[in-house]
């Protein structure tokens, strides 16, 4: 059988830019993967167990396949999310339990993905890390279930095994700021050599107008084994709580936001937003200035430590309430809106971004700031960066609009390089190989056009598949070990026993 993905797929159809992408990409489709910023659970790295069948993999955990499947009409409980509350407002409430039988579904609208980033994700994983060869639809889906299914019960097919077989030389989780870090800990205690790394991430603890606020300062007490009485105390405990996360490799904190508004507040007024906090009287008035000056406070600390800001802003959570309070966070309802980036990060930037200590790496979901905004500000203060397309936008298109919108006024060398950004662990090469494939034609198309020559192109593909990550992220060096499978994001993730693309 032939095989089903095809050797110049994302290419640029013009012949000369397809020669020139075919040539780019060789230079980085081996190359390994680097994955600073990611929500892989560093538990499935520590166990090392063996994954569950197909659809608990593959599907109940994808929010990108729960989100589209919803929108056409499929019920959440058919695909194995039980509701909160057990029922109510006369909805179907029985969830199916069966995985062949999900999975089934799965494959009967599996034509919904066609032309879309999952789709893409999804036929590289199916093709590469499983080598499946023929296309998943109703009629094959119990034969790709079994499939799969088999693999999943061999070792090499244990998280570890396939971390080492894609290549990965550095991993990098979320966690939270109250997080002990047990399973890195076990990792770095353990005798397999890779390399899993946390990021910081406070957030729940700059929300003070959310009912959780209070159990999660509570929490942070426990973990530091002293009281947290004021704004002073809050502020030296995170700072030791990023230094407990450097102490396990931590190279970067992550802050999401739906809006990167910023302000610096006297000590009396953050004082006393935290007391109307520690008594629950916090509104989201007060709740927004407490997070513009928290984020002022990071890039202090930022400064000080030497962990990588990032910033992810723009995303309204959890959009469709009746789905939030059946079903719980996460199901496919996150929806991006406007957002303003000159005027909300001046009092940061007037006090930090002429830092070369700091490295803020700036995400965006409103793709109109591209040119007018971040471009600008990247190109402009020493210590920004642009982040890759992130989310909605990490797909064939929105990766080459990126590059259309930022190159001329950004360059290549104030962006962030590429990053998963994932929980969904076997489609990790998959994303990198799109990216590579995707940045390969944008930079074939400057050399089709003359605007930069191959030799120079080269060490640009090199840097956006590779380098940039590492430089931004102050990445460790690490020892390459021989790789069961080959090389990177095209080649290691072949299925062991699979005829290779290339």
């Amino acid at each position: 059988m032939a095989d089903l993905l095809h050797e110049d797929r994302f290419f640029d159809p013009d012949p000369a830019t397809r020669r020139a992408a075919r040539s780019l990409y060789e230079e980085t489709a081996d190359l390994p993967l680097l994955c600073p910023h990611g929500h892989v659970e560093p538990s499935l790295l520590a166990d090392n167990e063996p994954f569950p069948e197909p659809t608990t993999l593959l599907i109940t955990p994808d929010h990108y396949i729960l989100r589209m499947l919803y929108s056409r009409g499929i019920p959440l409980e058919a695909l194995g999310i039980p509701a909160r509350d057990g029922g109510g407002r006369g909805q179907e409430t029985t969830v199916e339990r069966d995985p062949r039988r999900i999975w089934q579904l799965f494959a009967d609208h599996f034509h919904l993905f066609r032309g879309t980033p999952s789709g893409a994700w999804l036929a590289h994983e199916l093709h590469h890390v499983f080598g499946v060869r023929q296309k998943l639809t109703g009629a094959t889906a119990h034969a790709i279930y079994d499939e799969i299914a088999s693999q999943l019960r061999r070792p090499e097919f244990r998280p570890r095994a396939l971390f080492d077989r894609f290549n990965i030389e550095v991993l990098a989780t979320t966690d939270r700021a109250t997080d002990l870090l047990p399973h890195h800990r076990a990792i770095r205690e353990s005798d397999w050599e890779g390399v899993v790394l946390p990021t910081f991430r406070p957030d729940a603890l700059m929300r003070i107008a959310s009912p959780a606020w209070r159990d999660t300062v509570a929490e942070l007490e426990r973990v530091q084994g002293e009281s947290i009485d004021d704004f002073a105390d809050f502020i030296r405990a995170l700072e030791e709580r990023r230094a407990y996360f450097k102490t396990l490799g931590a190279t970067s904190a992550d802050h999401a936001v739906l809006e990167p508004y910023t302000e610096e507040l006297s000590r009396p007024e953050t004082d006393r937003l935290f007391q109307r906090a520690r008594v629950g009287e916090a509104t989201e008035s007060d709740e927004r200035r407490f997070e513009a000056h928290m984020l002022m406070e990071m890039a202090r600390m930022s400064i000080e430590d030497g962990l990588v800001m990032q910033l992810h802003s723009g995303a309204f959570r959890d959009h469709n309430r009746v789905v939030f309070e059946r079903y719980g966070a996460d199901k496919g309802a996150d929806i991006p809106v406007a957002t303003e980036y000159t005027r909300n990060l001046r009092a940061l930037l007037d006090a930090f971004g002429n830092d070369r200590r700091l490295t803020l790496v700036l995400f965006t979901l409103d793709e109109s700031t591209y040119a007018r905004e971040l471009a600008p500000l990247a190109g402009h203060y020493p210590a920004v960066r642009l982040g890759p397309p992130w989310w909605f936008h990490d797909s064939i298109e929105g990766m080459m609009r990126f590059r259309q919108s930022t190159t001329e006024t950004a360059g290549i060398y104030n962006t962030a390089g590429f990053n998963d950004d994932t929980r969904a662990f076997c489609s990790i090469p998959a994303r990198h190989d799109l990216s590579r494939r995707v940045d390969a034609s944008y930079l074939g198309g400057l050399v089709a056009r003359h605007i930069v020559d191959l030799g120079d192109a080269r060490e640009l593909a090199r840097a956006l598949a590779y380098g940039l990550a590492k430089e931004t992220y102050k990445l460790p060096d690490v020892t390459h070990r021989a790789k069961q499978g080959g090389g990177g994001g095209g080649r290691a993730a072949t299925a062991v026993g699979a005829k290779s693309l290339r």
